[in-house]
């Protein structure tokens, strides 16, 4: 198959449904770790088309709902500076911190600029050599290795009024905290296609063999979402714990080399707060020593930041696979896309978010009866 379409057919679709109710003798809990992957499950109902035994559990997958309350009001802070251009995705913009947002802080006459690339914040800083810009680096595996290339180019070219504010996060010790939690349910994992494109598959045998579960690498569209699910509860079924590759036209085992080696130049392993679950051991990211004069929180000196997340907020469950969205007494009432009490309603990739956007706001997820639906209604 070559084109996005083929990748949403719902003859084959059908097919892979039925493969599936064959398959399933018995109640399976699955998470996908992408909050990609989660919209492309509600956008398309595909967790209504699964039979009642296979429920899939929204996992901690979105860049911007994992990012810690602390790093969100430290941008707030830098932002908030008269010397500084304050650069970043536009999905963090309305993410709320202590009592505002970046929106706040440009109506207020920050400025806070939306970019499109990591490369663009650079270009800023070379163009307004007597300003301060600093770009917001979020996200995963995904998204770290250009931010970690705009760092070196910076470094190489001299460039000094540039920084990166670092939030960067790792997925295989985030299934590790998952799996050691007392109230996780989750049997196996569907795994991030877009992460390992860049790092490969090599740190998951082990999660796999130590916590006994199937982690099926997949991609975003309907089909590549289906065939992950009928690979894991085959795996399920027969008793078996393997890593698979269901995403072999993106991943390979090694990943991409060029890029783990960027990564491997400029960033190091450290621990990592993730909003609403605490501090992961070994989970994310920050510069390397050499590195460190692009640090925004060591060049800014914002590190001592009190926070306050709010009370009547359940995100942390949500992002935990403890909570549908819709179970929490906020959603859809106090906490709106418009009104939003955590970030799990603001991101593009939240799931909250996915559940307000396409009505999802009192449904049960894995309903036995939905599962007999046309498989036409996938697309």
């Amino acid at each position: 198959m070559k084109y996005i379409d083929e990748f949403q057919d719902p003859a084959l679709a059908a097919r892979l449904l039925d493969d599936i109710r064959a398959s399933v003798t018995r109640p399976w809990a699955l998470m996908e770790v992408c909050g990609g992957q989660t919209h492309s499950i509600i956008r398309h109902g595909i967790d209504q088309l699964l039979p009642g035994e296979v429920e899939l559990i929204h996992g901690p997958g979105c860049p911007v709902c994992v990012t810690p309350l602390e790093v969100i009001d430290k941008a707030l802070a830098i932002a908030s500076r008269p010397e500084v251009v304050f650069c970043s995705f536009g999905d963090m913009l309305r993410v709320p911190g202590t009592g505002r947002d970046l929106f706040q802080v440009r109506s207020e006459g920050g400025d806070v600029r939306v970019v499109y690339s990591p490369l663009d914040a650079l270009r800023i800083a070379e163009e307004n050599p007597d300003r301060e810009v600093v770009f917001f680096g979020i996200g995963f595996e995904t998204t770290a290795p250009p931010n970690a290339m705009t760092v070196h180019q910076a470094r190489r070219r001299g460039i000094r009024n540039f920084s990166l504010l670092v939030s960067h996060v790792r997925v295989p010790p985030a299934i590790e905290a998952i799996m050691q939690s007392p109230d996780c349910r989750v049997q196996g994992f569907l795994a991030a296609g877009h992460v390992c494109s860049v790092m490969g598959t090599h740190e998951y045998p082990a999660l796999a063999e130590r916590f006994r579960v199937p982690i099926v690498v997949t991609g975003f569209e309907p089909l590549d979402i289906l065939e992950g699910v009928r690979r894991t509860v085959r795996q399920l079924e027969r008793g078996e714990h393997r890593v698979d590759n269901a995403y072999p036209r993106a991943v390979r085992d090694e990943g991409n080399p060029a890029a783990r080696a960027m990564l491997d130049d400029v960033f190091e392993v450290a621990d990592r707060a993730w909003r609403g679950i605490g501090v992961i051991p070994d989970s994310g990211w920050r510069l390397a020593a050499r590195y460190r004069d692009y640090d925004a929180e060591h060049r800014f000196q914002v590190g001592d930041i009190a926070t306050l997340e709010p009370a009547e907020c359940r995100s942390g469950e949500v992002l935990q696979g403890l909570l549908k969205p819709h179970q929490c007494e906020a959603f859809g009432t106090t906490c709106t896309p418009r009104t939003p009490l955590g970030a799990t309603m603001v991101s593009s990739e939240g799931a909250c978010a996915a559940y307000y956007l396409y009505r999802r706001l009192d449904l049960p997820a894995g309903n036995a009866a939905a599962a007999d639906r046309e498989a036409s209604s996938v697309v």
